[in-house]
C-alpha cells in the first residue's frame, strides 16, 4: 500500500500547519506584551521570543488572537473624541439652560474626575485609557477657561484674558505632567501653550512690528531653554519646533524692519533685535546636535550680518547696499578663528559664504545689459559712433545703469576673495581645515569662480562708468585677449576648470566686442582683425600644448582616456573655429566696403573656405582639421546664400564650391565625403547656368558633358571593379537626365517626355542586368516621374469621374490588404534592401 499522500496533498497540509503556528505565535506575543503593560515595564526586550516548538493538535483550530494593541488605542482615541465634542457642544449650547451655580459645579466636577481619573488608571496598568481622558482633561480646561471668561469677567478683553489663560493653561499642564511623570501628553500639551502668551500679550496692546518680535524671540528662547532641558524626547522635539518657528519668524520681522530702515536710529531697533537672535542661536546651537549645530551658527551669522550690515547700510544710498552686506560677509569669517565648536564655526562660515553667494545675483543684471545689449548692434551695422557712448551702443539709458552702479564693485570682490582662496589654497587648508575640510575640488571651483565674475565685472565697468564708445570696444577686446590668455595658461596641461571657465568667458566676450564694433567700419576692422589674431595664436599654442599634454598623460582606464582625448580635442578646435568666424565677418567687411551688393559679394566669402581646405590639407590628421574645414563650410553656405537672388552667380559660386570640394576629396580621409559633394555641386551648377540662360533643350549642352564622363566611369570599372557606381557613373548620368526630367514637365509636346522615358527605361533595365545601384535607381526614379507626368492628365480625369466615397474606401483596402500580409511585405522590403545593397 502507498501511504505517502500526494504531492499537492502534502502541500495544503504544510500550508494549515504553518497557519496555526503563526496563530498561536500572534496569541503568545499578545499575551507577553500585555503581562509587561501591567508590570509597568518602560521598555520590552528587543528581540521577540522563538516560535513555540508546538502547535495546537490537527483538527483543533488554534484560538483567536487577542485584539492588536493599535484596535485598542482608536477605540480610546474614538472615545476620547466624541467625549470632547459632547463637552464643547454642552458648553457652547446648553449652557444657558443652567444657573452659574449648576454650570459651575458641572464644568469643576467634570474637570476634576477627569485630571483624577488617569491617576487610578495608571495605578491598574490601563496606559491608553488614560491617555484618552487626560487629554478630555485637557479640552475641559480650555473650555473652563471660556467659561470663566463669559461668566466671571465678561468685561475683560478677549485677547489679553487669553494670553493670561495661556499662561495659566501652560502652568497647569506642566505641574500635572510633572506629577504624573508617565503621561506624555500634558507636558508637550503645556509647550504648546507657552508659544500664546506673549503673542496674544503684544497683540491685545496693540503692539508695533519690533514689539511682536521681541515677543517672538521671547518665546523662541523659551523653547531654546526647554529643549535643552526638557524631560522626554516629545517634549524636547515639540519645543524645538516652536523655537525654530518662533524664533524665524520673530527674525523675519527684525530683517524687515531692518531692510526697511530709512537712518541708523530707524535700523538700531531692529539690529538688537538680530543680535539678540544671533546669541540665542548660538546659545542653543552650542549645545545642540551636530546637524542643529550647523543650522544654528548659519542662523546666527545672518542674523549678525543683517544687523549689523543693516545699521551701516542705512548711512549710504541703497545702490551701495550690496557691497556693505558683502563687506560684512567677509568679516564674518573671522569667526572662524573663534574657540567655537565646530559645527557652529561650519555654520558660520556657510553664513558667510551664503551672503557671499548672494550678493552675486543682485550684480549681474549689469553683466547681462553689457552682453545683451550689443544684439542691437547687427539692426544697425555702421551706423556711426552712437551718442551716449557706449551707453548708446547697448540701447540703455543713463537712468537704467544708476541702480547697477556697484555691480563692478561686488563681483570683483567676489572674484578677488575666490582667486585668493585659488592662490593661497595651502593657508586655506591650515587656516580652516580642521572647521572645514574643504574638499580637494573646492579650490578648482574657487579659481574657476574668481575667473568667470573677475571677467563679469570687468565686462560690466564700462557700460556702469558710463566710458566713450572706443574706450568700451578697447577694453573689452583687451579683455578678450586676457582671459584667452588665462585659459590657454590653464588649458596647456589638459583639460580643466579654471582653463575651461576663462575659454567659455573669453568666447562671450569676443562674441560681445565683436557686435558692439559693429557701430563704425574702422572698428569691424580693429576688433575682428585683433580677434582673429587672438584665435588664431590661442589655437596655435593649444594645438602645440594639447600634443604634449596627451603624451605625458599617465595610464588612465579606457573611458576615462576617451574623456580626456575628447575634450583635449575640443580645447584645440574652439579656438581654431572662432578663428573661421573672424575670418568670415571680415571677408563679409570687405564686400560691404567695396559697395558690392550681396549676390557680388559671395565669391569674397569663398576665400574662407579656400582658406579652411588649405590649412585642412595642412593639419591633416589632426584634431583641429575637421572643426576648421566645418567651419569653413559654414561660410561656404553664407556665400550660397548670399548668391540665391541671382542664379548665374549662384551657378558661379556652386561651381567655386564644387571646386573646393574637389580639392579636399583629393585627400583620402575626406574622399567618401567631397567627392559625391564636388559631383552635386558641379551638377547642380551646370543645371542653374542653363537655366539662368533660358536654354529649352538643354540636351545639347548636358550630352556632351554625360558622354565622356560615362567613358571615364567605364574606365574607372575596369581599373577598379569594386568602384562604387555612383562614383562612376551618377555624376555622368544626373547631368542629363534631370534636367531633361525638369524640362518634360514643362514640355507640353510628347517627343520629348517619350525619348526620355525610353532612355530611362534603357538604363533601368542596364541597371538590373549589370547589377549596377545608381543605372537602377536614377533610370527608375526619373521613368517613374516621367510616366507619372503623361499620365497624370487621365487620373485626374477619371478621379473627377469616381464618386467621392470610393478613394476613400480603395485606401482603407489597401491598408487592410497590406496589413493582413504585413509580415511578407516585411520580408519583401528587406529582401529588396538586400538585393540593392549587393549592388555597387
Amino acid at each position: 500500500m502507498e501511504h505517502v499522500p500526494p504531492p499537492a496533498e502534502e502541500l495544503a497540509l504544510l500550508d494549515r500547519e504553518l497557519a496555526r503556528l503563526d496563530a498561536r505565535r500572534s496569541q503568545l506575543l499578545m499575551r507577553r506584551a500585555w503581562l509587561l503593560s501591567a508590570l509597568g515595564s518602560p521598555v520590552a526586550p528587543s528581540a521577540a521570543p522563538p516560535a513555540p516548538p508546538f502547535a495546537a493538535p490537527p483538527g483543533h483550530p488554534a484560538a483567536p488572537a487577542g485584539p492588536p494593541r493599535s484596535a485598542q488605542n482608536v477605540l480610546l482615541a474614538l472615545g476620547g473624541l466624541l467625549l470632547t465634542v459632547a463637552a464643547v457642544a454642552f458648553t457652547l449650547v446648553s449652557w444657558g439652560d443652567m444657573g452659574i451655580a449648576g454650570r459651575s459645579a458641572v464644568l469643576a466636577v467634570v474637570t476634576v474626575a477627569a485630571l483624577a481619573t488617569p491617576a487610578v488608571l495608571l495605578r491598574r496598568g490601563l496606559a491608553s485609557t488614560a491617555e484618552s481622558l487626560a487629554a478630555l482633561a485637557a479640552v475641559l480646561m480650555v473650555l473652563d477657561a471660556y467659561a470663566l471668561h463669559r461668566v466671571a469677567v465678561p468685561e475683560a478683553d478677549g485677547r489679553g484674558f487669553a494670553a493670561v489663560a495661556a499662561a495659566v493653561l501652560a502652568a497647569l499642564w506642566a505641574a500635572y505632567g510633572l506629577l504624573l511623570d508617565r503621561l506624555r501628553l500634558p507636558l508637550p500639551l503645556a509647550v504648546v501653550s507657552a508659544q500664546l502668551p506673549l503673542l496674544l500679550w503684544a497683540w491685545s496692546a496693540g503692539a508695533g512690528a519690533t514689539t511682536f518680535g521681541w515677543a517672538l524671540l521671547l518665546t523662541a528662547a523659551s523653547d531654546c531653554a526647554i529643549a535643552l532641558w526638557g524631560r522626554g524626547v516629545a517634549v524636547r522635539v515639540t519645543a524645538c519646533v516652536g523655537g525654530w518657528a518662533t524664533g524665524l519668524l520673530g527674525l523675519l520681522v527684525a530683517l524687515a524692519q531692518s531692510v526697511s530702515a530709512d537712518g541708523v536710529q530707524a535700523a538700531s531697533a531692529p539690529g538688537a533685535l538680530l543680535l539678540v537672535g544671533a546669541a540665542v542661536a548660538v546659545f542653543g546651537a552650542w549645545r545642540a546636535p551636530s546637524a542643529q549645530a550647523v543650522a544654528g551658527g548659519l542662523v546666527a551669522g545672518l542674523c549678525g550680518v543683517a544687523a549689523v550690515g543693516g545699521v551701516l547700510r542705512a548711512g549710504v544710498t541703497w545702490d551701495w547696499s550690496v557691497p556693505v552686506y558683502l563687506l560684512c560677509g567677509v568679516v564674518l569669517l573671522a569667526a572662524v578663528r573663534t574657540p567655537l565648536p565646530r559645527p557652529v564655526a561650519q555654520g558660520l562660515a556657510w553664513a558667510s559664504a551664503a551672503v557671499t553667494a548672494g550678493a552675486v545675483p543682485a550684480a549681474l543684471p549689469a553683466v547681462g545689459m553689457s552682453l545683451i545689449g550689443t544684439v542691437t548692434q547687427l539692426v544697425r551695422v555702421w551706423s556711426g559712433v552712437p551718442d551716449g557712448g557706449v551707453r548708446g551702443a547697448l540701447a540703455a539709458e543713463g537712468p537704467a545703469w544708476s541702480p547697477l552702479v556697484s555691480a563692478p564693485v561686488v563681483l570683483l570682490a567676489v572674484a578677488g576673495l575666490l582667486g585668493a582662496v585659488h592662490r593661497f589654497w595651502e593657508r586655506v587648508l591650515r587656516a580652516a581645515g580642521p572647521v572645514l575640510s574643504p574638499g580637494p575640488g573646492w579650490r578648482a571651483a574657487a579659481g574657476a569662480g574668481a575667473v568667470a565674475l573677475g571677467w563679469a565685472g570687468l565686462t560690466a565697468l564700462p557700460a556702469v562708468l558710463g566710458w566713450s564708445y572706443a574706450a568700451a570696444v578697447t577694453v573689452q577686446l583687451a579683455l578678450a585677449a586676457g582671459v584667452f590668455a588665462v585659459a590657454v595658461r590653464g588649458l596647456r596641461g589638459g583639460p580643466g576648470a579654471v582653463g575651461a571657465t576663462a575659454l567659455v568667458c573669453g568666447l562671450l566676450g569676443a562674441a560681445g566686442a565683436g557686435m558692439l564694433s559693429l557701430a563704425t567700419e574702422a572698428s569691424t576692422y580693429t576688433a575682428f582683425t585683433v580677434l582673429l589674431v587672438v584665435f588664431g595664436t590661442a589655437a596655435v599654442v593649444l594645438g602645440g600644448a594639447a600634443a604634449s599634454a596627451a603624451r605625458a598623460l599617465p595610464p588612465l582606464p579606457a573611458v576615462r582616456a576617451a574623456h580626456a582625448v575628447r575634450m583635449s580635442q575640443l580645447v584645440k578646435a574652439v579656438p581654431a573655429c572662432g578663428a573661421v568666424v573672424c575670418a568670415t565677418v571680415l571677408a563679409r567687411a570687405v564686400g560691404e566696403s567695396l559697395g558690392l551688393a550681396g549676390y557680388r559679394a559671395a565669391p569674397v566669402m569663398l576665400v574662407v573656405p579656400a582658406v579652411t581646405v588649405l590649412l585642412g590639407g595642412r593639419l591633416r590628421s589632426r584634431p583641429p582639421a575637421l572643426p576648421v574645414e566645418l567651419s569653413g563650410g559654414v561660410a561656404g553656405v553664407l556665400a550660397v546664400g548670399m548668391a540665391v537672388p541671382d542664379l548665374p552667380f549662384l551657378a558661379l559660386v556652386l561651381a567655386l564650391c564644387g571646386v573646393l570640394a574637389a580639392g579636399t576629396a583629393v585627400r583620402p580621409e575626406r574622399r567618401p565625403v567631397a567627392g559625391p559633394l564636388a559631383m552635386v555641386l558641379f551638377v547642380l551648377a551646370a543645371w542653374l547656368r542653363l537655366s539662368a540662360s533660358g536654354v529649352s533643350v538643354p540636351e545639347a549642352y548636358t550630352l556632351p558633358v554625360t558622354v565622356p564622363a560615362l567613358a571615364v566611369g567605364v574606365l574607372r570599372r575596369r581599373r577598379d571593379p569594386q568602384a562604387s557606381s555612383w562614383t562612376a557613373y551618377g555624376a555622368g548620368l544626373a547631368a542629363t537626365l534631370v534636367p531633361s526630367l525638369f524640362t518634360a514637365w514643362a514640355d507640353p509636346h510628347w517627343l520629348r517626355p517619350l525619348l526620355l522615358g525610353v532612355a530611362a527605361l534603357v538604363i533601368t533595365l542596364a541597371g538590373t542586368r549589370l547589377r549596377l545601384q545608381a543605372l537602377l535607381l536614377l533610370g527608375g526614379a526619373v521613368l517613374a516621374l516621367d510616366a507619372l507626368h503623361e499620365l497624370a492628365p487621365y487620373v485626374v480625369q477619371v478621379v473627377g469621374v469616381l464618386p467621392r466615397w470610393l478613394p476613400p474606401a480603395l485606401a482603407g483596402v489597401l491598408l487592410l490588404v497590406v496589413g493582413a500580409t504585413y509580415e511578407q511585405r516585411l520580408r519583401d522590403a528587406r529582401r529588396l534592401k538586400e538585393v540593392l545593397g549587393r549592388m555597387r
